[in-house]
């Protein structure tokens, strides 16, 4: 299966890196897309990645980097701007990658992504399936990525009982990352 994975800078990419270590080697080619302007992901993923090949001998994983949809305090209008040019630039990649599975929690750069996915799969091109696991710290309301995908997800898992009960479609796992 070939998934794609989503990395920024920080706790993201924690969260992300703690749940690959729980999956199979069968999630081959790895793929993580992270924003061109985070310099802190790559290396950490490297270093997983590392570590992961210490157990498991074909670990074959790529690195891509799109524009970053919106920056922190970004105003709105020119966020549109922006996030329009991101997927823009992720209808490519997303088609070159056509992958089997996509798994996000929670960084802006994951959104024009999961909607170049889905618009693959409106045209019959090739259907991804979507994981959302909204971030940890996210506890009473979901971050802004959440609030869109959770419309557009196949499965959108919460680690906090009150946001399953305020978002009923969702999933709640407990505390998974």
């Amino acid at each position: 299966l070939t998934a794609v994975y989503f990395a920024f800078t920080g706790g993201h990419t924690a969260e992300i890196l703690r749940l690959l270590s729980c999956l199979s080697e069968s999630y081959c080619p790895r793929h993580y897309i992270f924003a061109d302007s985070d310099k802190m992901s790559e290396a950490k993923i490297r270093s997983f990645e590392q570590k992961r090949s210490e157990t498991f001998s074909d670990s074959q994983f790529t690195l891509h980097r799109i524009p970053r949809s919106r920056e922190v305090r970004q105003s709105w209008t020119s966020s549109v701007v922006t996030t329009l040019y991101s997927i823009l630039y992720s209808l490519p990649l997303t088609y070159k990658l056509k992958p089997d599975l996509i798994l996000c929690n929670g960084p802006g750069t994951c959104v024009p992504v999961c909607i170049s996915a889905l618009l693959l799969g409106l045209l019959g091109i090739k259907r991804a399936i979507i994981v959302y696991v909204e971030s940890i710290c996210r506890v009473e309301t979901l971050s802004l990525s959440g609030k869109i995908l959770y419309y557009f997800s196949d499965y959108f898992i919460v680690q906090w009982p009150d946001l399953k009960e305020k978002y009923p479609k969702s999933v709640y796992l407990g505390r998974i990352v």
